[in-house]
């Protein structure tokens, strides 16, 4: 799906609150000029569509000269524009009004101070307000600002062009060719072609749509008149009552302006390819493989299998050596791990140059893979979240770690019936070995002896003594074989359970926050689309 789609109609106000949306979300990761621009559009027509939608506002702009200082007199049926060489002197608009009821708040909003009431509230053009603007090629920078600003905000735009300066590069930069989204609200007019050939005027008007489609505004109507004899202006005064009437040219200008705001920010986020990666899945293993060895897991894995088999060998020793194997450190303990008044907290050693670098690069591919199909800079913005709270890593890998249970606090049930083994063959071999005693005894004192009771021809004080050891080395053998594989299941298991904590922390701190702002950037574009529409 490509980003930007605008293949069916939205309804404004959706389209401004996408716009608003996407402002919000490009705020801190685009251009901030860019993101007030859209702030700005939002702002303004909340604010025009709670004055009179009952008036359309009118500007007439052009140049020095062009002519539509004699138009607005045309229209409002009056000198109230002063015309030739000499121009006002104050830098405000003024306005001629059909129907001035309601209008106030508008114009105060528009802040012109200078009104003229033209027409009454039945006629064709009622609910009409026309501006005359400052030229805006004058010296005066005053002037120039005031044509930037109501162009800004007027509903319908009528650029007045003579035969002279219609080609003026001035206009068309700076003015018509930013207008491209505004083909809706634009008229061009040609003022003054009654100083022309009718061939003349012809060539000019077809040169002037030429440059106007190179300014993106073909299709703009574009009309010859002349404030003097009159031509051309009853078609002109149509096309201005059909658009008063409609009472539509404030909402047109308002989708024009979301529309451009949209565009611009579209393009500084480099909207023109799918919105990135769909899933980051695929990169949980690599970083959790990387996150493990930085945590220490390979080590906690063995020290469990080998905490295993040291306290099976306590359990179900020979109860004779056993003992032996208390003076030696338990390697889970040695850590701070497998009890519950050490978790939180672990004592492994930190990662090596090798583990942190390995870690690093993990995070770096994290942030590359998933801005991958993202445009910069957004793309910037995914690789910074990728890698935002790895100060943060260490310690929660520890603890990890530590909170995870590694099932060795849980004893088998047979090391507590080979225990009982254990001691009732020590048990046995201590009776043969009394019994012994007791011949021994009775032969020291030269007492009257008595025959042993024998297992074919081995007495039985002789068999309880060596059978007992035996057996008990025997089953201590046996007990040992089991515990080292019992360890190996229950290293594999913790293994398993360390892992996913592992990969927990490395999707809480990783992939979390550059899947945010993937999802933030396609919620963005989604936005600029609708925007767009």
């Amino acid at each position: 799906m490509k980003i930007l789609r605008r293949d069916r109609t939205v309804p404004l106000e959706e389209r401004l609150s996408a716009l608003g949306t996407a402002a919000d979300l490009g705020e801190g990761r685009l251009d901030g000029a860019v993101v007030g621009a859209a702030r700005a559009v939002v702002a303004r027509a909340g604010v025009r569509g709670r004055l009179s939608v009952e008036h359309t506002v009118v500007a007439l702009a052009g140049a020095t000269g062009s002519g539509k200082s004699s138009l607005f007199n045309v229209f409002a049926g009056s000198e109230l524009a002063s015309v030739g060489v000499t121009r006002p002197t104050t830098s405000k608009a003024q306005a001629a009004l059909w129907d001035p009821e309601g209008s106030g708040p508008l114009l105060d909003w528009l802040d012109v101070p200078l009104r003229h009431v033209t027409g009454s509230g039945d006629g064709p053009l009622s609910g009409l307000i026309l501006l005359d603007l400052p030229d805006h090629d004058s010296i005066e920078l005053a002037h120039r600002l005031e044509v930037d600003r109501l162009v800004a905000v007027v509903d319908l735009l009528v650029w007045v062009l003579d035969p002279q300066k219609y080609a003026d590069a001035a206009i068309h930069e700076r003015y018509l060719r930013q207008l491209a989204r505004h083909r809706d609200v634009t008229v061009i007019v040609l003022n003054q072609i009654d100083r022309l050939p009718d061939d003349a005027v012809r060539r000019c008007l077809g040169d002037l749509g030429r440059l106007l489609g190179e300014d993106g505004l073909d299709g703009v109507p574009v009309l010859g008149v002349s404030a003097r004899t009159g031509a051309g202006l009853g078609e002109l005064r149509g096309l201005l009552t059909d658009r008063v009437a409609r009472r539509q040219a404030w909402a047109s200008r308002l989708a024009a302006d979301v529309a451009g705001a949209a565009d611009h920010l579209g393009a500084a986020a480099n909207l023109t390819s799918d919105a990135g990666t769909d899933s980051v899945d695929r990169l949980t293993k690599p970083l959790a493989g990387a996150l493990a060895e930085a945590a220490g897991v390979p080590l906690v894995v063995a020290a469990v299998a080998k905490a295993h088999r040291h306290r099976a060998v306590v359990a179900t020793g020979w109860p004779i050596t056993r003992w032996l194997r208390k003076f030696r450190p338990d390697p889970l303990r040695r850590f701070h791990l497998g009890t519950v008044e050490a978790a939180g907290r672990t004592s492994l050693p930190g990662p090596t140059s090798v583990q942190r670098s390995q870690m690093d690069v993990a995070i770096r591919e994290v942030g590359a893979e998933v801005g991958g199909g993202v445009p910069e800079p957004w793309a910037g913005v995914v690789r910074h979240a990728a890698r935002s709270r790895s100060g943060e890593l260490a310690d929660a890998l520890d603890r990890a770690v530590a909170t995870t249970s590694l099932g060795a606090s849980r004893r088998p049930h047979w090391w507590r019936a080979v225990g009982f083994l254990q001691w009732l063959l020590f048990a046995t071999m201590l009776v043969g070995a009394l019994w012994l005693f007791v011949y021994f005894a009775l032969g020291y004192l030269q007492l009257p002896e008595f025959s042993a009771p024998t297992v074919g021809q081995l007495p039985w004080p002789t068999a309880l003594l060596i059978g007992g050891a035996l057996a008990g080395l025997i089953v201590a053998l046996l007990s040992r074989v089991a515990a080292w594989l019992g360890g190996r299941r229950r290293a594999r298991k913790a293994g398993k359970a360390l892992r996913a904590s592992v990969t927990e922390v490395g999707e809480r701190l990783v992939l979390a926050p550059a899947q945010e702002e993937l999802t933030r950037f396609r919620t963005f574009a989604e936005a600029i689309e609708k925007a767009s529409s």
